[in-house]
């Protein structure tokens, strides 16, 4: 189950980023162009929030299935002195949990605004700053940080 979920999560990686500069640029583009919030800008909206959602639900299903997790959950204090393995175990979820949480209260709060350019305004902003996270968050073939491929085949 293990390279499935590995599998999936890469591909998932790719969907958020793209539906996150997506709903970004729209959305910016919407405000600074004082243009009516039409109903695909709610669904993009909807969509990209879901997708996140989504790629969230693989995470932590992955973590918890995760070898690297495992070893360290039970070697904490051992797992901790190799950047690594904190990454995965401790970094890389933090952030991309405050991420979702961010990309979820900015499509809550866009949904709920009365004038066409806060909506715009508030999906610009949330969505910049989780993309932003999640742009940090993302193990890179060229992070200093901890590095995977583009892509994870089976």
């Amino acid at each position: 189950m293990y390279p499935y979920l590995l599998f999936f999560h890469s591909i998932f990686r790719w969907l958020v980023l793209i539906s996150l500069f997506y709903a970004v640029s729209r959305a910016l583009i919407g405000w600074l162009g004082k243009r009516p919030f039409s109903k695909s800008d709610n669904t993009i909206r909807h969509v990209t929030a879901t997708i996140s959602h989504v790629q969230l639900s693989i995470g932590y299903v992955l973590y918890f299935e995760s070898p690297i997790v495992a070893y360290f959950r039970s070697n904490y204090s051992e797992a901790v002195k190799h950047f690594d393995l904190k990454f995965f175990g401790l970094i890389h979820i933090a952030l991309m949990t405050v991420a979702i949480f961010v990309i979820t209260i900015g499509s809550s709060l866009a949904r709920r605004q009365i004038s066409d350019t806060e909506k715009f305004k508030r999906m610009t902003v949330y969505f910049a700053v989780a993309l932003l996270i999640i742009l940090m968050a993302i193990p890179w073939p060229f992070s200093p940080l901890a590095n995977r491929p583009y892509y994870r085949s089976f």
